[in-house]
């Protein structure tokens, strides 16, 4: 199988072993190191997809990740279907199969090219007028076929069956970008002893020195210097290198995410590997050594295939030895083209002829260009290109006038200058600064901890790029005194370049001149949205999609700026620049969600006491990350009679209930009872040690935000409890009060939730339950009253033992240190198998707290209820000062009358039970819209009651005692009385036993 225009003495793969792939079914071959792009034109392949709009033939325009045109699908099997892979990016490996996309039935005859003819009627911004009219158009018509005709690729229709890894490193150095800047940088922060992390997106580092053929360094070729301090950084302890991982978003705090490409290279790997890695790096300091992006020239049809980059044929000739054609034509407005058609003319290339829209080009590379005999049309512009799935002519006339040529070609290499890669400088919110001289944005004012150095900092000389990334990297490091120097030179050339149109393409012209290649936008396309009244650039930008592709404008956004700014009559800063956003290059789902898929969704939590629950035959609900036993069935028992029998026992015997998921957090420090003065409506300064209180947390707005328990166990020290689902917001703004509105207290925060386990013992045995069991602790109603708590020793092993109860029963409730939960649990069932208790799931735990009207935050509360809604105004301390939502509570439409209050709701038939969240209605047979006055927020058969029992919120609740109301059902309207929350116990002699 021949590679045709593969050249032997050319590129650094040599006698790498050869690859077999398909493209489109067909069979290639291609070398080991190829990617999918230079193999294609080792086979002389141009033609690998359609544009979006107009679905024209399109072939490779760069060779890396700033690639508009050369997307296509990478199928490895029937689930591993990739749509959108760049092929400058994607490298072969044997058996991969690709195919092109947006096309049908074929690449080279696509039905959907019928659009190009159709052009005049798709301009800039048809869209917006078009599907306006008429209305009922719309859903019919319009929605469907944006829906169908939408996105580029298939997507793929199976569950990912490949793995992902997320990863969280810190580091003094981050560098991105491994080219001679990046890794000059890195090699002075790891002499000054910096622990670097070097990522570069290339399966090796080295940068442009891959085709740079006149760079030396320090007395060796670029490429061979580059290999070599590669090596050095890799055995050192204190330098990671990442190779194949892109920089994708630069965030807060030098927070960096890059993503790793593991195995999308590999034939077959290994099961355990990742497919790809997300890095989130917090740096110290962050060097970026970005590089910079070469511009295209913007012309009639510079779309066709066949025409691409100077420096994507450079690369694609030294790099991976291919020639991007036999008879090449370059055009170009400024000096690094000619070293590209110079290079392919060294290589044995044909070279048509070298247009140069400059009138008069100075330098050793035209003088060498001349010296091979490459005919050089100085101020001369290419006017037009001709061929129908590859380039086969260029139209080439004087830019003084005159008369037009043809000139054959079969690729045309182009270059309108370089464009510094300032993505993540602008991502770290840096203030870019515009060169009139140079008309490049450069990095300005930086605002976090970053140095941008070489090419993506505007400098273009190899030497001072070189001296600038060693003092960068030996001042990142930490190093003082000079920085070290490395002898170095390059024979390349780079010039200012042209931003906008050339001839043939201006204000005048109706000819494709494209701007953006994917989104099929053209310099006409931006004139048109400036004559239609658009002024800002991101206007522009949205009315005609340019910079909107999955390249997002790297290659085409200068050119789109410097047409607006012409048409407006302004200059290019005046008009100002659109907004660089993560990612800089796409992300897969799959790397941002790592392991979180399947059963690894998210994490799944287990108590101490799970095993035992699980062997006992407990049916679990999940309730936040949680697994909790719901209920414990015995033989023949559905749910509502196991809740039934386990709501008796508990109230005539004891029940032991898991309670290890409650939130738990130490409040420590001189301050501690100010502070919780602060964060809770009760009072607190005057609780006893050994005390307990109920307590209620408010946001700043004055609604109910979490409740529970908590307890003194010393004149600094709290023990708070909260809601399940609570704990870490809870904490959160604890902390968030404290570091912002409270740092002069001396207080320190402590989420114990995994460190204490939790037994409920609840019922009028309770206490001789655990009696056998408890030592150094007094458990008479004297010495440890309702809401208190001791510290002791239960079966040996320390707890913290509160009387406090969640069921209206005397209760205690059990912590010890979450190793020693499941030994303490067994100790006390045993205990309670003696006096006829039985364990209890959360359905019972919600029926026994709904009968004494305990509110639980989430279901009796949505956001908008007070203290008072919820009938809990008596938590609130009325001498105190100051608390976190006082102000709130006393916001005019907090207390005013009507609003929705929590009360008890009787049915006038006591077995109808109730459905949570329905409504409730004053008169069911009002007329459509009903004045909804509510909804139900928990309702329960109760057993232990007789009847059925219900919460509410309904709208003037606390007045409405004894009223009728109704609630609507689709089998009828059921009659209910407002009734008092407390169904069981009204007086609440049961906690004393």
């Amino acid at each position: 199988m021949t590679q045709p225009f593969r050249i032997a003495t050319a590129g650094r793969l040599g006698k790498a072993d050869p690859v077999r792939f398909t493209f489109d079914g067909k069979s290639f071959e291609g070398l080991r190191g190829d990617t999918l792009a230079s193999a294609l034109l080792a086979n002389g392949v141009h033609l690998v997809g359609r544009s979006f709009k107009y679905h024209r033939p399109r072939g490779m325009v760069s060779a890396g990740a700033e690639e508009p045109n050369a997307l296509v699908g990478v199928h490895r099997d029937a689930a591993r279907r990739a749509p959108n892979v760049r092929a400058t990016v994607q490298e072969i490996h044997e058996g991969l199969e690709a195919v092109s996309q947006n096309r049908w039935p074929s690449l080279s005859f696509d039905v959907g090219a019928l659009n190009d003819l159709a052009s005049p009627f798709f301009s800039a911004g048809f869209y917006y007028k078009t599907f306006m009219w008429p209305k009922a158009a719309w859903e019919k018509l319009y929605e469907p076929f944006i829906r169908r005709a939408a996105g580029l690729g298939e997507a793929p229709d199976r569950p990912d069956p490949d793995c992902y890894a997320n990863r969280f490193a810190h580091c003094d150095v981050l560098i991105i970008g491994g080219g001679a800047a990046g890794l000059s940088a890195a090699l002075a922060a790891a002499d000054a002893g910096a622990r670097v992390i070097l990522a570069d997106e290339q399966p090796e580092a080295g940068g442009a020195l891959r085709y740079e053929t006149g760079a030396m360094i320090d007395g060796m070729s670029g490429w061979e210097w580059a290999q070599s301090v590669t090596a050095d950084l890799a055995a050192r302890s204190n330098v990671q290198l990442l190779t194949r991982t892109t920089g994708f978003g630069y965030y807060a705090q030098n927070m960096v995410g890059l993503v790793e490409r593991v195995t999308d290279h590999l034939a077959s790997p290994a099961a355990d590997q990742p497919r790809e890695r997300l890095w989130q790096v917090r740096a110290k300091r962050v060097v970026l050594a970005t590089g910079s992006i070469e511009r295209h020239m913007v012309f009639p049809d510079n779309d066709r295939p066949g025409i691409m980059l100077a420096s994507a044929a450079r690369i694609y000739l030294n790099h991976y030895g291919v020639a991007v054609g036999r008879n090449v034509a370059a055009y170009t407005g400024e000096d690094s083209a000619w070293q590209a058609a110079i290079d392919l003319k060294r290589a044995g290339v044909g070279i048509a002829a070298i247009v140069d829209c400059r009138t008069d080009p100075q330098g050793p590379h035209v003088e060498e260009a001349q010296r091979l005999g490459i005919e050089c049309l100085t101020g001369h512009a290419v006017t037009g290109t001709s061929g129908r799935l590859r380039i086969s002519s260029i139209t080439v006339r004087p830019v003084s006038g005159g008369a037009e040529r043809s000139i054959s070609c079969d690729a045309l290499i182009t270059s309108s200058g370089w464009t510094p890669a300032v993505h993540l400088f602008s991502q770290s919110r840096g203030k870019l600064a515009f060169d009139a001289e140079t008309q490049r944005f450069l990095p300005g004012q930086s605002v976090q901890e970053l140095v941008s150095i070489g090419a993506c900092a505007g400098t273009v000389d190899l030497g001072e790029t070189v001296a600038q990334a060693l003092k960068a990297g030996h001042e990142a490091g930490g190093a003082s005194g000079k920085p070290p120097k490395l002898s170095s030179n390059s024979t390349e050339r780079w010039s200012g370049g042209m931003l906008g149109t050339g001839e043939g393409a201006g204000a005048e012209s109706t000819a494709k001149a494209f701007v953006d290649f994917q989104n099929d936008v053209t310099a006409k396309d931006i004139r048109q949205a400036v004559r239609e009244g658009m002024r800002s650039i991101e206007h522009v930008k949205r009315f005609t999609t340019t910079g909107m592709a999955t390249d997002q404008g790297k290659t085409s956004n200068m050119h789109g700026l410097a047409i607006a700014a012409e048409m407006l009559g302004k200059t290019i800063p005046e008009v100002g620049l659109t907004t660089f956003r993560a990612p800089y290059t796409p992300v897969t789902f799959g790397a941002l969600v790592g392991h979180g898929k399947g059963r690894l969704f998210e994490p799944v939590r287990r108590t101490p006491m799970h095993d035992w629950a699980e062997a006992h035959g407990a049916v679990f609900e999940d309730v936040g990350q949680w697994k909790r036993a719901w209920y414990f069935p015995q033989a023949g028992e559905g749910m509502a009679a196991a809740v039934a029998r386990e709501c008796r026992t508990v109230r005539q015997s004891a029940g032991i209930f898991d309670a290890s998921t409650l939130g738990k957090i130490e409040v420590v420090g001189p301050d501690a009872a100010r502070f919780m003065e602060l964060m809770y409506t009760n009072p607190w300064q005057k609780l006893g040690v050994g005390r307990c209180r109920y307590g209620i947390m408010l946001r700043e707005d004055g609604f109910i935000y979490d409740d529970g328990v908590v307890g003194r166990l010393a004149e600094d020290r709290f023990h708070v409890t909260t809601t399940t689902g609570g704990a870490p917001r809870v904490l959160n703004h604890m902390e968030d009060y404290l570091q912002t509105e409270f740092p002069d207290l001396k207080v320190y925060l402590t989420s114990t939730s995994e460190q204490w386990a939790v037994i409920a013992v609840q019922g009028p045995k309770s206490r001789d339950i655990i009696a056998p069991l408890v030592e150094g602790i007094d458990l008479s109603d004297e010495a440890m009253p309702h809401m208190s708590v001791r510290e002791g020793r239960i079966c040996g092993v320390p707890t913290r033992l509160f009387r406090m109860s969640f069921t209206g029963e005397r209760g205690f409730e059990i912590n010890v240190p979450a190793d020693y939960g499941r030994g303490v649990w067994a100790a006390v069932w045993a205990e309670g198998e003696k006096q006829g208790a039985c364990a209890y799931g959360t359905e019972t735990m919600h029926v026994l707290r709904a009968e004494k009207g305990f509110i639980i935050v989430g279901q009796e509360t949505d956001g908008t209820v007070t203290p008072h809604d919820a009938g809990l105004s008596w938590a609130i301390g009325k001498k105190k000062a100051d608390f976190v939502g006082m102000r709130g509570l006393m916001r005019p439409d907090l207390t005013a009358p009507g609003r929705k209050q929590l009360v008890g709701l009787r049915t006038r038939d006591p077995k109808t039970v109730l459905e949570e969240g329905a409504q409730i209605v004053a008169d069911p047979q009002a007329p459509v819209p009903v004045p909804m006055l509510g909804h139900v927020t928990s309702s329960y058969w109760s057993e232990n009651c007789g009847h059925s029992i219900a919460l509410a919120l309904v709208a003037g609740g606390h007045e409405r005692m004894g009223d009728t109301l109704y609630v609507p059902m689709p089998d009828g309207v059921i009659e209910v009385e407002v009734a008092s929350t407390v169904f069981f116990d009204e007086k609440g002699v049961r906690t004393d036993g």
